[in-house]
């Protein structure tokens, strides 16, 4: 596969849907005009092998798409992974950002789609773990939310509330006087008021 398909086949997987010949290629080779455009999008598709053509893409006059049959494993991961009756949820959760070292625009917008929606994953799967006595789990899941962005405060929260349910009155502060320099470093700014009301009654005190 040519790098040059390559890129077309990941628009195609990002757009999850048809896309007009002229969108296509006009996004794809924005430099040359409509007709040069058109001519490398039809010479790029032509220069798959024609197994893997007809397993990967569907066109015609007008639209292109990726093949209905066509696996993509980041549709996976935009649902909901059920939970088990303990609320654990036990399949991996992939590391790592959407497409890296590519810096189109389509792209960058379906990466940081991509990564809240895997936050959000994180913090979920804390919670449940979490809320079913699974504090090992609890604390994997909702630390690497933190790993991935550490001014997220949802994600301390998260595992702020995992030390307290344990009973780690200690750990849950030092958690949240981390963030609280972290935050004070990076951005200038205080806590919010429901972190800090997570561990007000540890300090016997407001916490600051």
């Amino acid at each position: 596969m040519t790098p040059t398909a390559e890129r077309v086949l990941a628009f195609l997987a990002l757009a999850r849907r048809p896309v007009r010949r002229h969108q296509l290629a006009g996004t794809l080779w924005p430099d040359v005009t409509d007709r040069q455009a058109l001519t490398r999008l039809r010479s790029t598709l032509w220069k798959v092998p024609a197994p893997q053509r007809a397993a990967l893409v569907e066109a015609d006059a007008t639209n292109v798409s990726l093949h209905r049959d066509a696996g993509v494993d980041l549709y996976a991961l935009d649902d909901d992974v059920p939970a088990d009756d303990d609320g654990m949820v036990d399949a991996p959760m992939p590391r790592g950002e959407l497409l890296p070292g590519w810096c189109d625009d389509w792209v960058l917008v379906e990466r940081e789609r991509h990564r809240q929606l895997r936050l959000h994953a994180l913090e979920d799967r804390c919670a449940r773990a979490c809320g079913a006595g699974r504090f090992a789990d609890a604390l994997r899941a909702g630390l690497e939310a933190v790993a991935q962005e550490p001014l997220r405060e949802s994600a301390h929260r998260r595992v702020i509330e995992v030390h307290l349910a344990e009973g780690n009155s200690a750990e849950a502060l030092t958690q949240y006087q981390t963030f609280r320099g972290l935050l004070r470093a990076e951005l200038g700014l205080p806590p919010s008021p429901a972190i800090r009301a997570l561990v007000r009654p540890l300090l016997g005190r407001p916490a600051d």
